[in-house]
């Protein structure tokens, strides 16, 4: 079968890349594969993983000291798109923890509390969540309204969060709140704190085997040094998001991969009217055309990453990458459906489990609305996001 990496994009990664790579791959189609479909069909989360992802050591991807591997975001990337190639839930599991969780503390923590929760999470002993989206706020998170209030040497939150990945199986859940003086902030709570509830979300048709919650906070008590000292405004959490957008993009163009090549080894063996199907004009017009986007997002991917690693990313770049992958890869997964016909349904193909996932990867992490407006302010210095209060920090 013909290799996806059409232009040998391969020759433009370092050898610790492609080593990272290959590492993960192997777990994928060693541990994730062979199980995901059944997890994913009883909407159960496959705990028995963890321990084995501990083991990749990729846990904090680019994060340097603290047991993290500190790799470069191109590895990052790779990790993403691999996890992602093998199964969508266990990719956005690893993307909460890994990335939103302890990026945060990464960059918004101080020293003492970087040394306190980094070094167990990059273990995976301690697992991650982050708290931002509410029932009421999704796209316009600048709008929370979980509040924090000083009380002696501890903060006490309340209010509800929803859409909060891992948020029920999680060892520490950053929840970002509003203070009394409007301020937002990142607190850390600790699993078993009292007046913390999560609920498991049913009823997904996509990403199913990765638990999110909807989250009650009454009056939970979070000692002062659990607020985050380095997040002062709602543009600390940009920050966070900004910085590990760019691994959704990665993400998508591991789903878009593993349907190619599945609809690829389908279109050789699924013989009709006499011939292999893959001998047919349609079929092969539509592969030519999958190959092209997933060899632009390949490129994409990597020079995006690579400015990454120089300092030079933008939200902008990330939000472009974001928005264009998730619609190509979108585009894609459905035309694998298409060729695989009634099989693509099943779950037995993974086709149709890809198909699903991708509909909540195209909406997380900023929808393509917003993703679109936020490319459109960077290129005509106007912003066209409407509702906008300018006193919101």
């Amino acid at each position: 079968m013909t290799s996806p990496d059409f232009y040998a994009v391969e020759e433009l990664l370092e050898p610790e890349e492609i080593a990272v790579r290959d590492r993960v791959r192997a777990f994928g189609e060693r541990e994730v594969v062979p199980i995901a479909n059944e997890y994913w069909e009883r909407a159960e989360f496959p705990a028995q993983l963890v321990p084995k992802l501990a083991e990749l050591g990729v846990a904090g991807g680019t994060i340097e000291g603290y047991g993290c591997p500190g790799m470069s975001a191109v590895s990052a990337g790779l990790v993403a798109a691999e996890l992602a190639r093998a199964d969508g839930s266990i990719g956005t599991f690893n993307g909460v923890h890994s990335f939103l969780a302890m990026q945060s503390i990464a960059m918004l923590g101080s020293e003492e509390q970087r040394q306190r929760w980094l070094p167990q999470m990059a273990r995976m002993e301690t697992i991650g969540a982050f708290g931002l989206t509410e029932p009421r706020h999704g796209s316009d998170a600048v709008g929370l309204e979980t509040s924090a209030r000083r009380d002696g040497d501890a903060f006490e939150l309340d209010g509800q969060k929803k859409w909060i990945g891992n948020g029920s199986i999680a060892d520490l859940v950053l929840i970002w709140a509003r203070d009394e003086d409007g301020d937002v902030g990142g607190y850390v709570v600790e699993k078993g704190t009292p007046g913390f509830e999560a609920t498991v979300m049913t009823g997904k048709t996509a990403l199913r085997a990765v638990w999110q919650a909807e989250i009650t906070l009454s009056g939970v008590r979070v000692p002062a040094g659990n607020k985050l000292a380095g997040c002062r405004s709602f543009k600390d959490v940009s920050t966070v998001l900004d910085r590990t957008r760019y691994t959704v993009a990665w993400r998508a163009l591991g789903l878009a991969t593993a349907s190619y090549e599945l609809a690829l080894a389908h279109a050789q063996q699924r013989e009709q009217f006499g011939q292999p199907i893959a001998g047919y004009q349609l079929v092969q017009d539509k592969l030519a055309r999958m190959l092209a986007e997933i060899t632009s997002m390949q490129l994409m991917c990597w020079r995006l990453s690579k400015l990454a690693d120089a300092d030079r990313m933008t939200p902008a770049m990330a939000s472009l990458a974001k928005m264009n992958h998730a619609a190509k890869a979108r585009a894609i997964v459905a035309d694998a459906r298409d060729i695989l016909g009634g099989d693509g349904i099943l779950l037995d193909h993974h086709v149709a489990r890809h198909h699903a996932d991708m509909e909540a990867v195209f909406t997380f992490e900023g929808t393509d609305s917003v993703q679109a407006l936020i490319v459109g302010r960077e290129i005509t210095g106007l912003s066209a996001i409407s509702g906008r209060r300018n006193d919101r920090r």
